[in-house]
């Protein structure tokens, strides 16, 4: 299994830059960054210091959309990253929540995401694509590789990831929703004629390692909200109680009075109160090193990937270190 760690681009660029090398140093893979323009910095500057200033880590956004750029040049801008380090770079893209909503805009539809994924590679990897009927191709990219993961929850959103996707990103790291969504998925890979396993599977969510659980708790409660989010899409397209959206997902967004943008994905965030504490342990992973483990086996034998650590708490250091020393050897012996 690979690791990933997820970090917000809060200034100063150089502690994300730090906190990237130390996941490098201690077993990560992987170095994800939100993409939200008015939220935080521009991550793009910052991956190229993260490129810089590490030997193999591969890195990219969770999430970027094709709103906020256009696809010619966030193609470029991910050609230009790969030409410079070497094909170290990843594309996680989705409809946009906070970067559009911030914005007041509405999230992509889904057709225009399934078309951006196939243009931003096809770009990216120096092959011609259409934008906006305009044929185009990057003249300078030269065995440039670009894969293209999708976030996910919905049934439609699910089959798209499935048809077009290199990697399906699933921001919950529940073992229930996973196995469900995970199968969606590979259906939807072997009905268009793909081979399920192709499609990389990502699973995404906080971690934090201690024996506090109450602590470690509201550290991580925010993460509920933000999926909330999502959640609250899907119930207002499929209904409250739909055959297409299990209750599993859906039921706790009830008392949910809206969402404030500005403490998005951040500890201590008040407009996640209504997540109760069983959302934040099925969607998390919590407590001692043994605890991770155990539910990282878990997920594994359910096809996953890849777990990449939301490091949005007070113990970012730690967690990683934590990490490094126990978790992922156990998960790779």
């Amino acid at each position: 299994m690979d690791f990933g760690l997820v970090l917000q681009t809060d200034p100063p660029a150089s502690a994300v830059v730090s906190l990237m090398r130390r996941a490098e140093r201690n077993g990560f893979r992987y170095g994800w960054t939100f993409d939200s323009a008015v939220l935080w910095q521009e991550p793009f500057v910052i991956y190229s210091q993260i490129l810089e200033h590490t030997q193999k880590l591969t890195v990219g956004p969770m999430v970027t959309n094709p709103g906020t750029r256009t696809w010619e040049v966030t193609a470029s801008t991910f050609a230009t990253l790969n030409d410079m380090f070497g094909n170290r770079t990843v594309c996680g893209i989705g409809r946009g929540d906070s970067a559009m909503r911030v914005a007041g805009r509405k999230p992509n539809t889904l057709a225009r995401l399934g078309e951006a994924i196939g243009v931003i590679r096809d770009l990216a990897e120096g092959r011609e694509a259409e934008v906006d009927g305009q044929p185009l191709r990057i003249p300078w990219v030269r065995g440039g590789k670009l894969p293209v993961w999708m976030a996910a929850y919905g049934p439609k959103a699910l089959a798209l990831a499935g048809q077009k996707a290199d990697g399906f990103i699933l921001q919950l790291a529940d073992p229930y929703l996973t196995a469900s969504m995970v199968s969606a998925v590979r259906t939807a890979a072997s009905d268009a004629g793909r081979d399920p396993d192709s499609v990389t599977i990502c699973v995404a969510a906080p971690a934090y390692v201690g024996d506090d659980l109450a602590h470690a708790r509201e550290q991580c409660r925010w993460f509920g909200g933000m999926v909330g989010n999502h959640v609250a899409d899907l119930v207002s397209r499929y209904g409250e109680h739909s055959d297409l959206v299990p209750d599993a997902l859906t039921s706790y967004i009830k008392s949910r009075e809206g969402y404030d943008y500005s403490h998005h994905g951040r500890a201590g965030n008040p407009s996640t109160d209504f997540v109760p504490d069983e959302i934040v342990d099925r969607f998390c992973l919590l407590g001692p090193a043994e605890a991770h483990i155990e539910k990282l086996k878990e997920l594994r034998e359910l096809g996953v990937d890849q777990f990449a650590v939301y490091n949005m708490h007070d113990a970012k250091e730690a967690t990683i270190d934590a990490y490094g020393s126990e978790i992922i050897p156990a998960l790779n012996r």
